[in-house]
Formats: structure tokens, C-alpha cells, sequence
């Protein structure tokens, strides 16, 4: 490190970006055939999921060594990784806004086959004041105990921080369990018109990144309890507080638009 005579870090060859895009190819593929009832669709899926799983395992164990024992995110390093996380807080907007945007484009303008009317003739949409509510007051829950966990990290309270932790776990997995018993009630599938496939594109989609959030929390709580977070030097968990932050402000746009507004 002392022989480089700039400030960034020159990543060394590595085997994980071209495996990831084979794994996620395998993923998204497997998915299509098992839709499709294609024969070994299923296995497909699997596979790739597995690979997909391997393959962020060690790539982000070698980016975790590069931050923590090796030394090479320099204040340069780390502005440009904040950098790329907004970029990629974007990219996430962007996905969601084409979903929410086919929703309103079919609940705005719903056309002759729907009746002209929107939620289609024998939709019975799910009732505002049960699970969504619910999960709306827990997600707003989660964020204010990460801010609280923030907070306590930047003033060395250590114990807060474990507490706090353990909240917002708690509280992204109920969200998750409470999100599985509302599918499993729902009046409607998938296949029941253009507004079954928006309230579950929109909220399964969620859900995933709501999944991602609780991992993504919960290594940075592993790494915590290592002591690898110093005062000065945290992006990891900056950047999960950022990604989860983003997640609650989705659900609350998804609440008032999916489930106020949409059944109405």
C-alpha cells in the first residue's frame, strides 16, 4: 500500500462479477421456465439462486477485507462508493416508478375490456385498515429505530446499538411474515386482471427489497459485534441505513397509492 502513489484502490482480477452475471442469468432464466412449466424449470431457478447466493458471499467477503484489513478504502475510495450506492438508490427508483406507473396508467385510463372501470367488475380489494396499516405503522417503527441506531453508533453507545439492531431485525421480519398471511388472504391471484399483477408485482417487489434489508442489516450487525465499524469509517452501515430508509418511504408511496387510492 505505501508503493501506490494515488488514492484509489486498483481492485485486484477477480472471478466474482462474470459468475454473478452467469448466476443471475441461470436465476432469471430458471424463474421464466418454471412459469412456463418448462421441464426442469424449477431446478433451473434453484441453481442459479444458489450461485447467486455464493457469489455475494465471497464478493462481498473480499470487499469487507479490503475495507476492514487491508486498508484500501481511502476517503477518495469511499466518497466514490457513496457515489455508486446513490446511483444505485436510483436505478432501484427508477424500477419501481415503471410498475407504479403501469398501475396508474390502468387505474387513470382503465379500458373497455376492464369495464372502464378500475378495480375490475368482481374485484374485492383488501381492506386499508387491516395488515397494510399495520404494516405501514411497522415500517415507520423501523425507521425510527434505525435513526435511533444511527444516532447511538455515531455517540459510542454500544448497547443502544445492539438494542436498536435487534429492533429493526425484528420488525422486517414481521413486516415479512405479516406481507406472507396478506397473500395468503387476499381476495384475489395473480391471474385476476391487470390489478391482481400490479398489487402483487408492486408489493412482491417490495417485499424482495424489504428481504435484502433485513440481510443487509443484519451482516452489518454481525460486523458490529466484530468491531469492524469505527467511528470515522462505517460505509457498510451507512449504506444500509440509506437502502432501508429508501425501502420505508416505497412502502409508504405503495400504501397510499395501491392500497388507499386503489381501492377506491
Amino acid at each position: 500500500m505505501g508503493s501506490r502513489r494515488h488514492l484509489f484502490h486498483i481492485v485486484n482480477p477477480s472471478p466474482w462479477p462474470i459468475l454473478s452475471s452467469f448466476s443471475a442469468f441461470y436465476l432469471v432464466s430458471g424463474l421464466a421456465f418454471y412459469m412456463h412449466n418448462v421441464d426442469f424449470g424449477g431446478f433451473f431457478f434453484f441453481f442459479g439462486l444458489l450461485c447467486v447466493l455464493y457469489c455475494v458471499f465471497f464478493w462481498f467477503s473480499d470487499i469487507i477485507d479490503e475495507a476492514t484489513n487491508s486498508g484500501y478504502h481511502t476517503l477518495s475510495v469511499r466518497m466514490g462508493l457513496r457515489l455508486g450506492f446513490i446511483l444505485f438508490i436510483v436505478s432501484e427508483i427508477m424500477l419501481f416508478f415503471g410498475f407504479f406507473w403501469a398501475f396508474f396508467h390502468s387505474s387513470i385510463c382503465p379500458s373497455i375490456e376492464l369495464g372502464s372501470i378500475f378495480p375490475p367488475e368482481g374485484i374485492y380489494t383488501i381492506s386499508v385498515i387491516e395488515f397494510p396499516l399495520f404494516n405501514t405503522f411497522i415500517l415507520i417503527v423501523s425507521g425510527v429505530s434505525v435513526t435511533w441506531l444511527h444516532r447511538a453508533f455515531s455517540m459510542g453507545l454500544f448497547a443502544e446499538c445492539i438494542d436498536s439492531f435487534l429492533i429493526t431485525l425484528f420488525l422486517g421480519l414481521f413486516f415479512l411474515i405479516l406481507q406472507m398471511f396478506e397473500y395468503y388472504e387476499a381476495p384475489f391471484d395473480f391471474s385476476d386482471s391487470v390489478y391482481a399483477c400490479s398489487f402483487f408485482m408492486l408489493t412482491g417487489l417490495h417485499g424482495c427489497h424489504v428481504f435484502v434489508g433485513v440481510f443487509f442489516l443484519f451482516i452489518c450487525f454481525l460486523r458490529l459485534l466484530r468491531r469492524h465499524f469505527l467511528i470515522n469509517h462505517y460505509l457498510g452501515f451507512i449504506f444500509a441505513i440509506w437502502y432501508w430508509h429508501f425501502v420505508d418511504v416505497v412502502w409508504i408511496f405503495l400504501f397510499i397509492t395501491v392500497y388507499c387510492w386503489g381501492s377506491w
